[in-house]
């Protein structure tokens, strides 16, 4: 495989890695949350806490990082030969996916910790505050994410088939 073939294995690891993300996040935008948000209150934070713990895997974490990776890679591959066009579809996926990141890191995970942090609080006026706390913010900050992953994914998926049509450089 020379270079051209490198640079479009990576591309391509990097729409996968990416539509994988933006599909989780979408997921729980359009069904997670709004299944949830029928629950009762003790249910809903049981069943919030055990998504967060049970999400911290190696097989997540393959798409949450590996993404933003891959991405950073194919732009430094496209850099050494390849097309303009191309890396600035990419460098637009890495802004984007930079930018899920950085809200999972500032707004979602704070939150998946303060939520982890109040146990099981007894009470239905315990339940109902710490789900109050948690819901809305968690769920506006995800649709960003959901919306801005995607974002990422056809960025990426435009540098993809861009540099199909791209003759190479190499």
């Amino acid at each position: 495989m020379g270079v051209s073939g490198l640079r479009t294995a990576v591309l391509f690891g990097a729409v996968v890695t990416t539509g994988l993300g933006a599909g989780l996040f979408y997921s729980y935008a359009c069904s997670v949350m709004p299944g949830l948000a029928r629950s009762d209150d003790r249910s809903f934070v049981e069943v919030m806490r055990r998504i967060n713990t049970a999400i911290l895997n190696g097989w997540f974490m393959l798409s949450f990082l590996g993404s933003l990776a891959l991405i950073a890679l194919a732009a430094l591959l496209e850099l050494r030969g390849g097309s303009r066009a191309v890396l600035g579809w990419i460098a637009a996926a890495a802004a984007f996916q930079l930018a899920v990141l950085v809200i999972t890191g500032t707004v979602n995970v704070p939150l998946n910790n303060r939520l982890e942090a109040a146990g099981t609080p007894d009470g239905a006026a315990a339940l109902a505050a710490v789900r109050s706390a948690f819901e809305g913010p968690w769920v506006r900050w995800n649709l960003v994410r959901a919306l801005t992953s995607t974002a990422s994914f056809a960025c990426v998926s435009w540098a993809l088939l861009l540099s199909a049509r791209t003759p190479p450089a190499d």
